[in-house]
């Protein structure tokens, strides 16, 4: 993207054919934003994507934004280029491959909207079950009925702004808390666990909400979630490997012990076949079809023993310090700066690390 809101490449795939807009059902993308809750990049794109979408079909763009998931993270600090994954599902027969590759296994998607989440219900159990329904609704949308065949669980949460705060409470409710920054914070992690409760990573007997943000050994290596101001319910998109399925691209996915942890990123590198040594070189680059990374600033200050100041930079948001560390790392592998980072990663992956996703057409078997 030259901007937040240029749209000129999927406008000209659809102009040549390439694309049907018909067989859009997801777009997952990086804006140039701050990635906070003023960060109103993402609703620019939102609305020009839904505009493109809404001219091309003959709908209104209100009518494409609740049919389509859009799930953009704001920030790209350091390498990261403005980039978005437009997610395609064609009917059976018009693929061109009569299967998956390799073991027979190809990728599969499946997207859901979870009802409106009121301001009360962000951050709390509620907002678990709500995420968790989503969830399932999107596995079985991708055809998907092991929780092992999934491998990556894409959520934007709605978050409580001071206008939605001061909304509940005039109408007799509580909130989890008025500051817009702590509520996405708490958004991210009731989405974490909504996604655990759906894979089998979390039984519900033991849901308590008194866990979120404060028991950071609950967490779905599987999750990647974010909040903003431009949604009101969860949109989640699911992505994983299913025989039920055709076409070349397969996923595979990892956790990150920390924000160093260069070995987990060739591994799932090595997991679709594809060698790093220590970057990403030839047809082998051309393969990769996207790579998606959450990350977190670890709240101990310390990576590998020695101190950080990410969490004590009154000048940049911690945020926006790892994800221009871990832009910088994994791109540096890749060979490509068209790397969807977020920030945020509570619940997500180990504490202070996170979780790497790759998207690749297929070679062989999955390790």
């Amino acid at each position: 993207m030259s901007n937040p809101g240029d749209l000129s490449a999927l406008a000209a795939l659809i102009a040549e054919g390439s694309v049907d807009p018909a067989h859009v059902v997801a777009v997952i993308g990086k804006t140039e934003g701050n990635g906070g809750v003023n960060d109103f990049t993402c609703g620019y794109f939102t609305l020009a994507l839904m505009t493109l979408l809404g001219r091309a079909l003959g709908l209104a763009p209100e009518e494409c934004a609740r049919r389509i998931p859009c799930v953009l993270s704001g920030g790209t600090e350091g390498v990261l280029s403005p980039h978005y994954l437009v997610f395609c599902r064609e009917p059976a027969g018009l693929a061109g491959d009569e299967g998956g590759v390799g073991d027979g296994k190809a990728l599969a998607i499946g997207v859901a909207f979870s009802p409106v989440t009121p301001a009360q219900v962000v951050g709390r159990a509620g907002h678990v079950l709500m995420v968790a329904g989503a969830v399932r609704a999107a596995m079985a949308d991708a055809g998907i009925d092991d929780p092992a065949d999934v491998h990556f669980v894409q959520v934007k949460a709605p978050c409580v702004t001071t206008a939605r705060a001061e909304a509940a409470v005039r109408a007799g409710h509580s909130v989890v808390t008025a500051d817009a920054n702590k509520s996405m914070a708490f958004a991210r992690a009731a989405g974490a666990f909504g996604v655990a409760l759906a894979l089998g990573e979390l039984d519900e007997a033991g849901l308590d909400e008194r866990d979120l943000l404060s028991d950071f050994s609950i967490q779905s290596d599987r999750a990647s979630i974010s909040s903003g101001v431009e949604v009101d319910c969860n949109e989640v998109i699911v992505l994983g490997n299913s025989r039920a399925w055709s076409g070349d691209l397969r996923v595979a996915h990892r956790p990150m012990a920390d924000a160093l942890d260069l070995p987990a990123v060739r591994d799932v590198l090595a997991d679709l076949g594809i060698a790093a040594d220590p970057q990403v070189v030839g047809g082998d680059v051309g393969r990769i079809a996207g790579v998606l990374v959450k990350c977190e600033p670890d709240r101990r200050g310390l990576i590998r023993g020695n101190r950080h100041t990410m969490l004590d930079d009154t000048d940049i948001n911690a945020q926006r310090h790892v994800r221009g560390a871990l832009g910088g790392l994994v791109a540096g592998v890749m060979g490509d700066t068209r790397i969807f980072v977020s920030g945020g990663a509570e619940h997500q992956g180990p504490d202070g690390g996170g979780v790497i996703t790759v998207i690749a057409r297929g070679k062989g078997e999955l390790a």
